[in-house]
């Protein structure tokens, strides 16, 4: 019988100081990552498709020509013979979803104020181009395409492109093809990684660039990301994914148990929490990962997940449960205790689910929300993608001369006191004749 994986408690008295660490690495290690990824950009950069051709190759074992770096609209065609009608279905039932609920946000963004004759509003106006980075490699994510692409098309973005890393034969997964094609993408490019996101960032040949990129990624496209920053928008750093679940004695081990192996699954480096004030609870969850995790799918997968970054912190009150959750701003909170609702009010993370039926999985593909959410603590400062994150904000004055003249003598005093004064003769000028 295979041996569960071996999941770390803390009693919150003794918890080392550096606990809430996404990646328990040294500085050394971050350093050599970060000058590699330097290192792709450079040459994304100098070299352009050359470059994206031979990182497919050494990254994928793809072979790629300046011609087939753009998936083509047969391939695209052929993409649907390779899916079933359930699958498609299923995209088209996220696409409705998330639809309603961002169309419901824009609906509720644009503001009208009047003030003694003065005019302010805010209007939404889309951003020209972006960039939608979706994961490939281990599994497909054609979610994330519905989370970023079809977003950005609520948003009303002009062109919308899609890097995903290709498989060997020089393909992008199908279903990132067909849901591509289902939220309305205009390129698809069979880039991955950290190139990817030079290439969207300063362009090559074949890829032009765009205005913002989005989209989750591993350790080297978050950092890459985080890099091009300096010369394009992003969304925010959305590394390796997290769920943290806060629970009080009266919590279901077995559920948390359950969505804990669901986050593990997503990759070696995913973390998967919990968070509680009960030490019976904390035992009970840490027994049941045990023997669960041992007889789930991907359980390799999975256990090496929960050995490396899951772990129990056992607290002495909700109290401190609160603090400690508060700290860490997980991107996915799960809160299973009494008065859940609110607690809530109370937390810091980049999603928030209530309740013993609001698991992850719900949040990632049925409740209209979208995945694409801070990680790394990021969630202390960062919201989740949003239609609004395709939007340039833009405010709109008008006022009227008996307006200004009302106001220019407070405006005489403040620019007095900047040292300004020809922004004050500015508004003079508008009583001179």
């Amino acid at each position: 019988m295979q041996k569960g994986p071996a999941v770390k408690v803390w009693d919150s008295k003794q918890l080392p100081a550096d606990w809430f660490r996404r990646q328990q690495v040294d500085q050394k290690a971050t350093a050599d990552l970060e000058a590699n990824v330097k290192a792709i950009i450079n040459q994304v950069k100098a070299e352009g498709d050359t470059a994206l051709i031979g990182f497919a190759q050494k990254f994928d074992k793809a072979k790629l020509t300046p011609a087939t770096l753009k998936a083509s609209p047969e391939e695209i065609k052929e993409a649907y013979t390779q899916v079933t009608k359930e699958q498609v279905a299923a995209i088209e039932f996220m696409k409705q979803r998330v639809s309603v609920f961002q169309k419901q946000l824009l609906a509720n963004t644009e503001v009208k104020a009047f003030n003694e004759g003065i005019m302010v509003q805010t209007v939404l106006r889309p951003i020209e181009s972006v960039g939608c980075y979706v994961p490939g490699g281990q599994a497909a994510y054609p979610s994330t395409v519905v989370m970023t692409a079809l977003v950005a098309k609520i948003a009303c973005v002009q062109r919308i492109v899609v890097c995903s890393p290709s498989d060997a034969e020089g393909k992008v997964n199908p279903l990132v093809l067909v849901a591509s094609d289902i939220c309305g993408v205009d390129e698809v490019y069979k880039v991955g990684g950290a190139q990817a996101i030079a290439a969207l960032a300063y362009g090559t040949e074949t890829i032009k660039p765009v205005r913002k990129i989005v989209g989750p990624g591993s350790k080297y496209v978050t950092i890459a990301k985080v890099l091009a920053s300096q010369d394009v928008a992003i969304d925010m750093p959305a590394g390796p994914s997290e769920v943290l679940i806060l629970a009080d004695q009266y919590a279901d081990a077995r559920l948390i148990a359950a969505d804990m192996i669901s986050q593990a699954e997503h990759g070696t480096d995913s973390v998967a929490a919990l968070i509680t004030p009960s030490a019976k609870l904390a035992q009970e969850v840490q027994e049941t990962l045990a023997s669960m995790a041992a007889s789930a799918p991907r359980a390799e997968k999975v256990a090496d997940s929960l050995s490396k970054y899951g772990f129990i912190i056992v607290c002495t009150d909700i109290d401190e449960a609160v603090k400690l959750t508060n700290q860490f701003a997980a991107e996915h909170l799960e809160v299973m205790a009494n008065d859940a609702q609110k607690l809530s009010e109370k937390l810091v993370a980049g999603l928030i689910l209530i309740g013993p039926n609001s698991p992850v999985a719900l949040s990632d593909y049925a409740s209209g929300t979208n995945h694409v959410l801070p990680t790394g603590g990021f969630a202390q400062a960062f919201s989740g993608l949003s239609a609004i994150d395709f939007m340039r904000r833009l405010s709109i004055v008008e006022c009227s001369r008996e307006a200004l003249e009302k106001v220019k003598a407070q405006v005489k005093i403040l620019t007095d006191t900047e040292n300004l004064p020809n922004h004050y003769k500015a508004i003079e000028a508008r009583f001179q004749k």
